[in-house]
């Protein structure tokens, strides 16, 4: 079972799938910590954040692509 979920979806594609939900997740997220920076008048916290979610949102897409291409390798 070391290849598989209870669900039959092998790990590789599960943790892909994980990744991505929790990448999303976090951006969304962050959206509710930037505001209360930017509520706060604190531009240094609300940039940092904003950065966060930008890698996020660049890693939620190399997800999806990697995705989408094994998914339809399947």
């Amino acid at each position: 079972m070391a290849t598989e979920t209870r669900m039959g979806a092998k790990d590789r594609t599960y943790n892909l799938v994980s990744v991505l939900y929790h990448t999303l997740r976090e951006s969304s997220t962050l959206e509710t910590y930037i505001t209360d920076a930017r509520e706060a008048g604190d531009d240094e916290l609300s940039g940092f954040l904003q950065e966060i979610q930008s890698q996020d949102r660049d890693r939620a897409q190399k997800a999806k692509r990697l995705l989408t291409g094994r998914l339809s390798q399947s």
